[in-house]
C-alpha cells in the first residue's frame, strides 16, 4: 500500500494554510473515484498535523511505501534540509516502509502556463470578459471541430454552464433540432419549462426581442395535495400546458424525468404537424436515463444526453445558446 504527503510551509494565518484543497486534486486525478485518504497534508510548521504525525498516519493504515513530495516553489533550506530531516526520523521509527522524497516545484514550463493564464485572466473582471476568456479556455481545451457548426455554440454554453467537457461529446441532437429551435424563437413562439428554476435562468432579455414569453409548467398545473397519486406536479403541469391553447414553439426539461415521458408520451399520441423542439436533459438516478434514451429514438427535434447528468444548468444553457444564435443571425 502507498500514501503520499503532500507537504507545505504553513502559516500563522489560519486561512493561508489550504493545501488540503491541492491535495484533494491532487487524489482525484491519481485515484479517480477512490474513497481512501491516499493523498495527506502535512505542514512544516505553524500548523498541523506536521510531517511526523503524516507519516505516522500513513503507516497506522498499512502503507509500506510513503511519497513525500514538498510543495514549495524552489530547492531553499526547507526543501534541502528541513523536510528531509523529517523523512529520515520517520525511517528511524519506522524502518520496515520506503521513503521516496520528490523534487520541489522547480522550473516547469507547466508553472509559466498558470502565469500566463493568471495574467489573462487579470483583467477579466468584467462580466463579459469573464465569460469571453471562459470560452476561449474551453475552445483550447475542447476540440469541437468535428460537430457541424451549428451545434458547436450550443456545446460550449453547456461546458460553460458545467465545465464539464464529456458534453463535448454527450450531446446528442435530433438532425432539425437546431434549425427548429432558431425558428421557433424567431416566429415568436413561447417556451414552456418543467420548473421554475429552468423558467428563470432563460434570457428574457433576448427573449423579448421576438415578442414570446416562457412559462413554467408546474405554476399552470395542480397543487400538490391536488396531483393524483404517482403523477409529479411536473408531469401535471406539462400535461396540462400541452392541452391549452399555445404557441408552445420550445419545451425545455431540465429537472422531471416524469415530464419528459409526459411529452413523448403526448407527441406519440396526437403526432403533430410542426411539433416543438424537446431539449429533455433531467438529472437523476431514477428513470433520467431511460427517458433521455427514450426521447432519443424519437422523430420529432429534440436535444438531449444519453447520461445520468443533465439539470436546470443545462437546459438553459441549451436554449440560451439558441437565444444567442438567433439573434446573431438574424
Amino acid at each position: 500500500m502507498e500514501r503520499i504527503i503532500l507537504v507545505g510551509h504553513g502559516s500563522p494565518k489560519k486561512d493561508a494554510n489550504n493545501v488540503e484543497i491541492i491535495g484533494g486534486l491532487l487524489h482525484r486525478m491519481l485515484h479517480p473515484g477512490c474513497a481512501d485518504h491516499c493523498v495527506k497534508v502535512a505542514y512544516l510548521q505553524f500548523a498541523q498535523p506536521d510531517i511526523g504525525a503524516a507519516i505516522d498516519a500513513c503507516v497506522a493504515e498499512g502503507s509500506r511505501r510513503v511519497i513525500v513530495h514538498p510543495f514549495f516553489l524552489y530547492g531553499g533550506v526547507h526543501v534541502t534540509r528541513d523536510i528531509p530531516a523529517k523523512i529520515a526520523e520517520g525511517k528511524k521509527k519506522h524502518p520496515g516502509v520506503e521513503f521516496v522524497y520528490t523534487q520541489s516545484l522547480g522550473i516547469h514550463e507547466g508553472l509559466a502556463r498558470i502565469i500566463v493564464e493568471r495574467i489573462r485572466s487579470a483583467g477579466a473582471s468584467a462580466p463579459e470578459d469573464i465569460e469571453r476568456r471562459s470560452f476561449e479556455i474551453i475552445s483550447q481545451e475542447a476540440d469541437l471541430s468535428m460537430l457541424p457548426a451549428e451545434r458547436q455554440p450550443i456545446v460550449r454554453r453547456v461546458i460553460h454552464a458545467t465545465a464539464d467537457f464529456e458534453y463535448a461529446s454527450g450531446l446528442v441532437f435530433h438532425p432539425d433540432a437546431v434549425r427548429t429551435g432558431i425558428s421557433a424563437i424567431r416566429a415568436g413562439k413561447d417556451i414552456l419549462t418543467d420548473v421554475e428554476m429552468v423558467r428563470t435562468g432563460i434570457n428574457k432579455r433576448l427573449l423579448a426581442r421576438w415578442g414570446a414569453s416562457v412559462s413554467c409548467g408546474i405554476s399552470a398545473g395542480p397543487a400538490e395535495g391536488d396531483a393524483p397519486q404517482g403523477k409529479t406536479r411536473a408531469e401535471m403541469g406539462i400535461e396540462r400546458a400541452l392541452k391549452g391553447e399555445h404557441t408552445i414553439g420550445i419545451i425545455a426539461i431540465g429537472n422531471a424525468p416524469t415530464a419528459l415521458l409526459k411529452v413523448i408520451e403526448t407527441f406519440k399520441a396526437e403526432q403533430p404537424a410542426c411539433p416543438p423542439l424537446v431539449v429533455g436533459v433531467p438529472v437523476g438516478f431514477v428513470n433520467a436515463l431511460e427517458s433521455k434514451v427514450l426521447l432519443s429514438s424519437q422523430k420529432f427535434p429534440f436535444i438531449t444526453n444519453l447520461s445520468r447528468k443533465g439539470g436546470t444548468p443545462v437546459a438553459v444553457a441549451i436554449v440560451n445558446a439558441l437565444l444567442t444564435m438567433a439573434a446573431e443571425d438574424a
